[in-house]
């Protein structure tokens, strides 16, 4: 009695050895860092070696893994607040303060440049606010360009036109 028990338990770990032997696992890191674990496998993937083999997962479509998921591009919106459009600003020292808006919030490293009548009137920089001093009278356009950190334009502005009133003095 006690060989064929003996004898019955050794066959059952030896089929057991031989159905879990062939099964492989892999290990390998996404692009985002996490740790993905497959019996498929992937170019630079290394093989798990386990020591207890009574391990037994569906397969699992593994290639949705492989998918470059495009990054979410914001779009933003750059609005010029202050003067209004087609307003006058009377002021006789010439000052003018143009005040803008842009949407989404923009991020570090941005920068913003106004054009007074088509020309930079300033390097880019992170300032939303702008005082103009000794503008002339007359007929003025303003427009806002706004650069990601790489020196691209991501928005610009439509043409804001307002008019400078100064008494005269005679």
């Amino acid at each position: 009695m006690k060989k064929t028990l003996l004898l019955l338990v050794t066959l059952i770990l030896i089929s057991f050895y031989g159905y879990s032997g062939d099964k492989k696992i892999y290990s390998w890191k996404d692009k985002n860092g996490v740790s993905v674990f497959s019996d498929t496998p992937k170019p630079g993937a290394q093989e798990i070696k386990l020591t207890n083999q009574s391990l037994s997962m569906p397969t699992v479509d593994t290639s949705i893994l492989d998918e470059q998921q495009p990054a979410a591009v914001k779009s933003y919106k750059a609005v010029i607040s202050s003067p209004a459009d087609q307003g006058t600003v009377r002021e006789n020292t010439g000052s003018v303060y143009v005040t803008s808006r842009i949407t989404p919030r923009f991020e570090n490293g941005f920068k913003i440049q106004l054009l007074v009548d088509g020309a930079p009137y300033a390097e880019p920089s992170n300032i939303s606010t702008f005082a103009l001093r000794e503008v002339n009278r007359g007929e003025h356009t303003l427009q806002l360009k706004l650069f990601d950190p790489q020196g691209y334009v991501v928005s610009v502005s439509p043409v804001s036109t307002f008019y400078m009133h100064r008494a005269s003095s005679l």
